[in-house]
């Protein structure tokens, strides 16, 4: 693929999930801490092509130390389009990435939320609105930095019930209304700024 191509894919994919953060995301307030840096534009928001583990891992890392060196990115979602897709393959990917964030030192320092297309709760029927709470347009990890959850929770009346809520949320609204929310961010062609 010619790099012109390449960069018009990303930019599709990365207005994608800038529509799915906003319009699922926070208009939902499935994450009451994602408007604060959706504002500021603290969010990086990184196209991964590689399809061997090792590269993918390499990219998780690169990542880490981008948060090392930008203070002023809040948190990065490492997108893989072209990869991944298989949830289960998904699954063992972030398995080996959690380790590896230990392995290279960065235990307590930053965590890895993961979001799939075809994300499944363990215990859950597929079907199952609550699985939309972290399906997304493509597989991607949210590399996260710990002292800002931290604070986060600290600020937030009742951080422990967010799961629950959003799990009975998801619920009221349906399958069909999670799934119509969800087609609509995958159908955004490019982004608008």
């Amino acid at each position: 693929m010619s790099n012109q191509k390449q960069n018009k894919n990303d930019q599709r994919v990365i207005a994608q999930t800038k529509e799915w953060l906003n319009n699922v995301i926070v208009a939902h307030n499935y994450c009451p801490f994602a408007r604060r840096e959706v504002d500021k534009g603290s969010i990086r928001y990184q196209v991964v092509h590689e399809t061997e583990f090792n590269s993918l891992l390499e990219s998780v890392i690169h990542e880490c130390v981008w948060l090392d060196q930008n203070d002023e990115t809040e948190t990065i979602l490492i997108i893989f389009p072209s990869n991944l897709n298989d949830f289960n393959l998904f699954l063992d990917c972030l398995a080996l990435t959690e380790d590896l964030i230990v392995s290279q030192g960065y235990e307590g320092i930053y965590q890895i939320a993961s979001f799939h297309p075809d994300y499944c709760f363990q215990g859950a029927e597929e079907n199952d609105p609550a699985n939309y709470t972290n399906r997304s347009p493509h597989p991607m990890f949210h590399l996260i930095r710990e002292a800002s959850v931290k604070v986060a929770i600290e600020n937030h009346p009742d951080a422990e019930s967010i799961p629950e809520r959003n799990i009975e949320y998801a619920r009221e609204q349906g399958t069909d209304k999670m799934k119509a929310l969800l087609d609509k961010c995958i159908h955004v062609e490019e982004s608008d700024d």
